[in-house]
């Protein structure tokens, strides 16, 4: 693998660490899923950091970035843009596309569940063909594109939540979870007199993103390797707890983001630890859990954890 791609993935996770204190394993499961051109849902409690994760991530990326908030009065055309009718200085008609907030490269979309199920749709095909369809008109979305989604999993009024379909364009879900007091003292200490991320700098352009992505998916996967994802997957639809397991799609993703994460550590091959690294972010917001582990309060991350200790890798 070439040395500059990796140090450029160590100087990305750097810069985004000195904004973001205390979520060194979310920043880099963040940069795995951009690496694989994956979108990403963030769900943790409100002032967790979520948003300055992605400011940080967009600033030091050299990307292009916007930002929309999610609220019920929401429109699909606030996001993706509309056609209106202008007239030309010579009296001529001509229909005209106005690009909405999408069209852009990292896409933060504040509490994507308060949009109302017909907004979600339009944002759906954004992530999931990487265009907008208007009048019956094509309009693609720059490369790289990235959904960043962030919604508070407790605040439930007013809300309206993700359907399945629209759950699985998510590559990955992740929360920032709680720094430790001296990484809480840190962060006080930061923000005494200017807040970091205004200094913050570019270490990456989106040429250079779009060129990590490409090296991703020449990192090798051993067949032992690849067995043992699959082995995995299964374990998920043989379950007797788990009413839907993981698709071929979410294979797919797992084996993708497996490859992102032996990047990031400086290999051109994938490793089993890779897969059980990422597994919990790509896979536990795919499963479909029976009643019986939903009335047990026992989560789909439980569950994934209780796979990686009992399927074994194959030798």
């Amino acid at each position: 693998m070439p040395e500059p791609i990796i140090s450029k993935i160590e100087a990305l996770r750097n810069a985004i660490e000195s904004v973001v204190v205390g979520a060194d394993e979310t920043v880099r499961l963040l940069t795995v899923a951009a690496l694989c051109g994956g979108h990403i849902l963030l769900e943790d409690l409100p002032g967790s950091g979520k948003t300055t994760l992605v400011k940080a991530f967009a600033k030091a990326s050299g990307c292009q970035y916007s930002r929309i908030q999610g609220t019920p009065d929401l429109m699909p055309a606030d996001l993706t843009g509309f056609t209106v009718l202008q007239q030309t200085p010579d009296g001529k008609r001509t229909m005209e596309f106005r690009k909405g907030p999408v069209f852009t490269q990292i896409l933060l979309a504040d509490e994507i569940n308060r949009m109302a199920p017909r907004t979600q749709s339009g944002l759906l095909e954004c992530m999931a063909e990487g265009q907008v369809t208007c009048d019956g008109v094509c309009h693609p979305l720059p490369n790289p594109f990235l959904v960043i989604a962030t919604q508070n999993p407790i605040e439930l009024n007013g809300t309206f939540p993700l359907p399945e379909a629209q759950l699985d364009r998510f590559f990955m879900r992740l929360s920032m979870g709680t720094p430790t007091r001296e990484q809480e003292i840190a962060i006080l200490q930061s923000r005494q007199t200017a807040n970091p991320l205004d200094a913050l700098k570019p270490v990456w352009s989106a040429q250079e993103l779009y060129t990590a992505q490409a090296a991703v998916r020449q990192v090798r996967m051993a067949d032992e390797v690849m067995q043992y994802l699959l082995d995995l997957v299964d374990a998920t639809r043989r379950h007797p707890q788990v009413r839907y397991g993981l698709s071929t799609r979410a294979a797919l993703a797992l084996r993708l983001a497996a490859q992102g994460y032996a990047l990031t550590a400086g290999r051109d091959f994938v490793e089993p630890d890779d897969v059980k690294a990422v597994m919990p972010a790509v896979c536990a917001h795919r499963l479909t859990l029976s009643g019986a582990l939903l009335a047990n309060d026992r989560s789909a991350e439980a569950l994934i954890a209780e796979l990686l200790r009992t399927v074994e890798v194959r030798k």
